[in-house]
Order: structure tokens, then C-alpha cells, then sequence
């Protein structure tokens, strides 16, 4: 039985009567023919089985993968589960596609050290999306000759990187709820650093936090009390290692069992905040008038729910590490791009009650 030979681009080339490079344009570069001469090519290319170039040949041909990484710090699921990586994410992807890139997903599991996924990625560059300092994950991909942007954080040197002024914008924020009144703060954070902590973090645990945005926010909330006359070594800080609103519900839960007098929660993330809230409800306290809550991020479902919170602009942000990662500039001349915040005022923040008022009601 005669068994036909798959067309290969030469044998498609001849049976067209063109060059080889035209068939080769058809695919990657269809500018350079006429529409009715690249119809011809992909018709005859139909006909006899002929798949496409082969992807693999030519990134070695060019020693170009078309591929942009996205190192993330979590599992896979977490860019489409939470609402400031989904919107860092889009803008990325608006970058990529501007610049007819693709993406390439590298999730990591923060309690694992198997850096394989990024020997392995076939990626012209990386984007690194807000790892700790001491990841071996982001040593790897330092080490791989392909440029990088980080994002958020770390801060490392000779590095690009897009970010805002964390420690800024949460004083800003912070002042407001000392501006009110506000002594008696308790603070939700998220994870400082890779080992797990569920609980109180210390100050000497704080200060060594690998996580550095969430380290700086800490330093703006502390400012903001201290000019107040609050000692920081008071004001309790309970850590969540996973970012999700059960956690911020846990931590609520946790300081107000601690101190019932505290009269606000300033919380590094909306997400966490969203849980603050579901747990004051379930104690039957009112937000604002018994307990005031504040966020970080302006995410749209802390928008909704009126939480009084910083915006920080996710998708630019993202767009701003595509197009940063996939500018032709010199490399010795490292850049960095800070985005501006903006305080929402939102529903969720305002004065103290007094003593009597706890007590006998309003």
C-alpha cells in the first residue's frame, strides 16, 4: 500500500512554483505577499496536509520564543481568583498583544523551591509579579540571559521595575483615621515572608518581612499613628499567610477577640478587608459607626461595597511592565516607573465612638 509523505514546506514550494521564503512568509510574515498570493499558499497547504512551520525549528532558527513570562508567587488559579493580579494580568496582556507577543504563565508554589518551570519556559523576557526578596525562584530567573521587569516588588538593583508608593498612599490613608480620632488600631496584613505565620506579627518580624510592599505599608501605618502620639509596639498586627476574605474574616475575628476596643482595622489589601467587614457583621457591630475598616488596591467589589481604600491602577501597572519589558532601550541604564494612587473616600471610616456611647448605645 502506498502510504503519501506528508508536504513539507519545500515539497508545497515547488508544487506552488514559488520560493521557499514566499511559503514562509504566508505564515510569518503575510505583509510581504498579496492577499490572493497568500490565499493560494494557505489553500494549497490545506489540500495537502501540510501543517505550518514548525515553531520549534524556528525559535531556534531566531532564538526568538515570541513569549513574554509572567512569574507569578502563587499557584496558577490565583491570577484569575483575585482581582488585582486578574487586572495586573489584562494590562499585560494588552502589552503582549500590542507588541504581537504571547504570554506565557509561570505560576510557583510559595511553599516550594522547584524552580524547573523557569529553566523550562521558552520566553523571550519575564515579567516578575511581586515575589519576596529571598525567592529562589527569582534568582532563577536572573540568571537566565533574557531581560525582566519586576513588578511591585522586589526592588533589586540594575532591575526594571513598575510600582507605586506603597508607604505613601496608606499613610495618606492612615492619617485620614487619625484625622478622626482613631487611637485604638488593630492591622490586618498579608504574608511577610515564606514560612508560614497565621498570627501576631512582632516588630522585629515586620521589619525582617521579605515581602517589602507589604513591609513599606506597615512603615506608612506606623507613621501615620505615630505622629498621632500612638506607640507602634501597641497597635497589634496579625498576619495571613493565604490572601482570601476567610482569611481576612479569621484576622478580624482574632484582634477584636484580643482588644474588643479597638475602634478601627486598617487592612494591607481589599480582599482582606471584605472579610474584616463579613466578621464584623457576624459580631453585630456597624461599619463605620462601631468599628471603622479601611483597604488597599480598588478592586471594583470594594468599590461596590463603599470600602474606604486606595486605588492603585492594576491594569496600567501591568501594561506599564509589558511595554517597559518589551521597549528597545539600553539595558546599563536600569528604569523605573512609579504610578499614581488615589484615596477612596468610600463609607467604611469615621469617628470613634466614645466610651458612653459603647456602653449605653447611640
Amino acid at each position: 500500500m502506498h502510504v503519501r509523505r506528508p508536504a513539507t514546506l519545500a515539497s508545497l514550494a515547488a508544487e506552488l512554483g514559488v520560493s521557499r521564503t514566499t511559503v514562509s512568509n504566508a505564515y510569518n510574515r503575510p505583509d510581504q505577499l498579496s492577499p490572493e498570493l497568500r490565499r493560494r499558499v494557505l489553500e494549497t497547504a490545506r489540500r495537502l496536509g501540510y501543517p505550518g512551520p514548525d515553531p520549534v525549528a524556528r525559535s531556534l532558527r531566531t532564538r526568538k520564543a515570541g513569549a513574554v513570562g509572567l512569574l507569578l508567587t502563587e499557584n496558577l488559579s490565583y491570577a484569575f481568583r483575585d482581582p488585582a493580579a486578574l487586572g495586573f494580568l489584562e494590562g499585560l496582556a494588552l502589552a503582549c498583544e500590542g507588541a504581537g507577543q504571547g504570554l506565557h504563565l509561570v505560576p510557583i508554589n510559595p511553599e516550594r523551591e522547584d524552580v524547573a518551570a523557569v529553566h523550562r519556559a521558552g520566553v523571550d523576557g519575564f515579567v516578575v509579579y511581586s515575589v519576596p526578596d529571598d525567592d529562589p525562584h527569582l534568582a532563577a530567573v536572573l540568571s537566565r540571559p533574557v531581560p525582566t521587569v519586576v513588578a511591585d516588588q522586589p526592588i533589586v538593583e540594575g532591575v526594571d521595575r513598575v510600582g507605586i508608593d506603597d508607604r505613601a498612599a496608606i499613610t495618606a490613608l492612615a492619617q485620614r483615621l487619625t484625622t478622626l480620632g482613631h487611637r485604638r488600631v488593630g492591622v490586618i496584613c498579608m504574608r511577610l515572608a515564606r514560612d508560614r505565620n497565621d498570627g501576631f506579627a512582632s516588630v522585629e518580624r515586620q521589619q525582617a518581612a521579605h515581602f517589602h510592599v507589604q513591609r513599606a505599608r506597615l512603615s506608612g501605618v506606623a507613621d501615620a499613628l505615630g505622629a498621632a502620639g500612638v506607640e507602634w509596639a501597641r497597635v497589634p498586627v496579625v498576619e495571613r499567610f493565604d490572601h482570601s476574605t476567610a482569611s481576612g474574616e479569621s484576622a478580624a475575628a482574632q484582634l477584636l477577640d484580643s482588644d474588643p476596643q479597638l475602634t478601627a482595622l486598617v487592612c494591607t489589601s481589599d480582599i482582606l478587608a471584605l472579610g474584616a467587614m463579613n466578621e464584623a457583621r457576624r459580631r453585630g457591630l456597624r461599619v463605620p459607626q462601631d468599628l471603622s475598616i479601611t483597604g488597599f488596591d480598588g478592586i471594583p467589589e470594594a468599590e461596590r461595597h463603599g470600602l474606604t481604600t486606595v486605588r492603585q491602577p492594576v491594569l496600567e501597572k501591568g501594561r506599564a511592565a509589558g511595554k517597559l519589558l518589551l521597549a528597545s532601550v539600553d539595558p546599563t541604564r536600569p528604569r523605573e516607573v512609579t504610578l499614581d494612587t488615589e484615596i477612596l473616600s468610600g463609607a467604611t471610616a469615621a469617628p470613634p465612638r466614645t466610651a458612653e456611647e459603647r456602653w449605653f448605645g447611640p
